[in-house]
């Protein structure tokens, strides 16, 4: 990002200048930004022109600026933090913006979630050429995005429901109920029919996947080499808004199966022991918040694989880990797990209290090969925030 900063000091309008003449996607929410801006990314490009995007997921202003920087691509995607959706939507004009979810994030540093969507809220309703494309199966979403002229609602689903129970137009309280169902039982506000949803299907990857339904008729059978239903839904989504971008949503999900990893997420390492036991295989999953974890507890539910769960809490992790409390650990019950990273030890008491029987190893590689039992076979899961992934991610083979 230091071009970006650098440029941004002497230019404040740069980011509005760099955007002239491109059309412009932005995608925004807590999680799953960095995998929907990829499968965009991927989606736009179906139709031959070439796509530029912050694929490092650098999503304020100075990334934004140093990926449209010496590039005349016509088209750009881009990840924007939650908290900078209003400021970089003013200053792109963009063509389209994608609303994937609101939950707490960050604790020490980041705005409590109806706050955030007040902000949206009010950024898109004076911005009357942006397409929205926004997940109507979360409230606080479609709060935020309830007020733009032309809003196009995608059924994405929400399993993690605790942080909007909340009505954020009355303050009442939000019940939900069966088929994705939600509504305010003070007043009005309820979820909004949508123009395209997923029906049926599993989360694994390759192969059956549910079947994307759109108002008017068309179905299509989800194929993602990405693992999981969360990631179905943001290929749903990036679909939807493909086509309001000018793209073929059938095209669109084509392309889209030939992702097979995000940024490092879901690929497989091999890790060396360094002490003659052979290498340890591990597939690398990110989960930064309890809204996060649920999603990829509930992915790896079932599997007799061997486990590591990294935790850290550093500056890009927020240094609150109390959120660790939050989430629904006793789902590893009976499962091999391992405790690692800087705070394993604040780990470890919460799957005692959870009564989840495991090991601990402060080293994240040790960890891996102590998973492993030495067996080059066994592939392990393993599943860490933000820093503790990025260590995995960038330790030696």
């Amino acid at each position: 990002m230091a071009g970006g900063r650098a440029g941004l000091r002497v230019d404040r309008r740069l980011l509005e200048h760099l955007s002239a003449g491109r059309q412009i996607a932005l995608v925004s929410g807590t999680n799953g930004k960095t995998t929907t801006t990829r499968l965009l990314t991927v989606a736009l490009g179906a139709g031959g022109d070439e796509v530029v995007s912050n694929e490092t997921g650098s999503n304020m202003p100075p990334g934004h600026v140093a990926a449209l920087a010496g590039t005349h691509a016509p088209r750009a995607v881009l990840e924007v933090d939650e908290v900078w959706l209003p400021r970089v939507l003013s200053a792109t004009g963009a063509t389209a913006a994608v609303l994937l979810n609101l939950s707490r994030d960050q604790l020490d540093r980041t705005n409590e979630v109806r706050m955030v969507a007040g902000r949206w809220r009010a950024a898109l309703a004076a911005a009357p050429r942006t397409h929205v494309i926004a997940n109507a199966d979360d409230p606080l979403v479609v709060w935020g995005a309830g007020a733009a002229p032309d809003v196009h609602w995608v059924g994405a689903g929400l399993r993690w429901q605790h942080d909007a129970v909340g009505c954020p137009c009355c303050e009442g309280r939000i019940e939900f109920g069966e088929g994705g169902a939600w509504a305010c039982r003070d007043c009005e506000f309820a979820r909004p029919g949508v123009e395209a949803d997923l029906v049926g299907g599993g989360g694994g990857g390759v192969g059956g996947g549910p079947t994307a339904v759109w108002a008017d008729g068309r179905r299509r059978e989800l194929r993602l080499a990405l693992p999981g239903r969360f990631n179905q839904a943001n290929a749903l989504l990036a679909a939807v808004a493909a086509e309001a971008c000018g793209i073929d949503a059938g095209a669109a999900l084509d392309a889209m199966a030939s992702v097979q990893e995000v940024a490092g997420r879901f690929t497989v390492r091999s890790f060396g022991t360094g002490e003659g036991e052979g290498q340890a295989r591990a597939r690398l999953m990110l989960a930064k918040n309890p809204a996060g974890w649920d999603e990829l507890l509930d992915l790896v539910a079932g599997s007799p694989a061997p486990l590591v769960v990294s935790i850290n809490a550093r500056v890009a992790d927020g240094a609150d880990p109390s959120w660790l409390w939050d989430v629904p650990f006793e789902r590893l019950a009976g499962r091999t797990v391992v405790a690692t990273g800087d705070r394993y030890r604040d780990l470890s008491v919460r799957l005692q209290y959870a009564e989840v029987a495991h090991s601990t190893e402060p080293s994240p590689v040790g960890a891996v090969t102590a998973a492993a039992a030495g067996d080059p076979d066994v592939l392990v899961d393993v599943i860490g925030n933000y820093t503790a992934f990025h260590d995995l991610l960038g330790a030696p083979a």
